[in-house]
């Protein structure tokens, strides 16, 4: 991202002198449908970001800009209403949930420009919305704790996108640390830094470009399924109110003889979250192969137990699963299109794209976008 340009461009739209701060997209190296479930996420920003150029305003109008969309929009602080631009809603989402707090906030100008690609499963708009927060944090001198601001932005993408998101988007934005990923406990909130040494490897995307429309309607069906097996239990067993509390013989018990369907996307669960934790230890062993095979194992459970996989991504996924120098691979995300995250040797990369993409374009007719990316810290202020 070209700072100085930015810079300029926001003078040349508001006439002032700007504050830049950046807010990262993310991937999540292991741990898939956990987090609605009271389970364990690991999540690693990348270096890949919105940034946002904001000045103060002496009245209580918010002024913004949009570099993507060539697109402004004008509202104020005493009448934040949802826009029909959807980008412009990340933005009064977050100015509308600190004034709900409580938070005296100015008016203010915005500039939003970014490198995150848009539709690809990295959370442009949980960047977007940590960076807005971010920067009326600073601008206001509200000093609101990390955790507040990932919270505040969760809730605005609820409120104004209308998008009924868990926290690991947000939370990773604001918490990324270079050379880590990040293992959090969605029931407590608690978490812990896990070094992330790729010595030798990178971290390469492989991006489907299609999005299927069963996706939403997958995601609240899975939901539905987890809390069916819960209950089930529950009656049993009163302490479980997750599947974060059940093991395989309690959903083989009471879960399988009412329904196979209900259980096996329940078995995924129970075991993902096991899994996730088995990875934690093993990069903190720094062994690749080891976190790879579990990422192959948690695209096997994603692909043929949870049912959220499509085709265009299994194809991926099993023509790396063989190569030496993919250690690991999986589909990330909700499903049904988006990414593959994959471990590659350094020297193989050039190779890998190339011949993927040759063979995807003939399977599918589509072209495929291949993103490396490297972890970065989480929201920051740059100049």
């Amino acid at each position: 991202m070209d700072i100085e340009r930015l810079k300029k461009a926001f003078k040349d739209v508001f006439k002032t002198e700007p504050v830049l701060v950046k807010s990262p997209g993310r991937i999540n190296i292991i741990g898939e449908h956990t987090d609605y479930n009271d389970g364990f996420v690991m999540p690693a920003a990348i270096n890949k970001a919105i940034y946002v150029a904001v000045s103060k305003r002496a009245d209580d109008e918010i002024h913004l800009y949009s570099e993507s969309y060539q697109a402004s929009y004008v509202s104020s602080v005493a009448a934040i209403e949802k826009s029909e631009l959807s980008w412009a809603n990340y933005v009064l989402g977050v100015a509308d949930q600190m004034v709900k707090r409580g938070y005296k906030i100015a008016g203010f100008n915005l500039y939003l420009d970014g490198n995150v690609p848009l539709g690809a499963g990295l959370s442009s708009s949980a960047a977007l919305e940590c960076a807005t927060a971010f920067a009326i944090d600073h601008l206001n001198d509200l000093q609101i704790s990390q955790m507040d601001l990932a919270l505040i932005s969760q809730k605005a993408e609820h409120v104004f996108a209308g998008v009924n998101c868990g926290i690991m988007d947000q939370f990773a934005s604001v918490f990324g640390k270079r050379d880590h990923a990040v293992l959090l406990d969605c029931r407590s909130m608690e978490y812990e830094y896990i070094p992330l040494k790729l010595d030798g490897y990178k971290l390469v995307l492989l991006n489907t470009n299609v999005k299927h429309s069963l996706a939403d309607s997958a995601y609240n069906k899975r939901r539905s399924q987890c809390e069916q097996g819960v209950a089930w239990i529950k009656a049993h067993h009163p302490e479980v109110n997750s599947l974060r509390d059940a093991d395989l013989d309690m959903l083989k018990a009471y879960v399988e003889p009412k329904d196979s369907d209900v259980y096996q996307k329940c078995k995924y669960v129970v075991e993902e979250i096991a899994r996730i934790q088995k990875a934690a230890e093993t990069l903190k062993q720094g062994d690749l192969v080891a976190l790879g095979k579990l990422m192959l194992e948690t695209h096997e459970g994603l692909s043929k137990e949870y049912e959220v996989s499509c085709k265009e991504l299994d194809f991926l996924v099993d023509y790396v699963k063989n190569l030496d120098y993919v250690p690991g691979a999986r589909m990330m995300g909700g499903g049904f299109g988006g990414c593959t995250i994959n471990i590659v040797k350094d020297e193989e990369i050039d190779t890998l794209i190339s011949e993927i993409s040759i063979l995807y374009s003939n399977e599918f007719g589509l072209s495929l976008d291949a993103y490396i990316v490297e972890t970065a810290n989480g929201s920051e202020l740059i100049a």
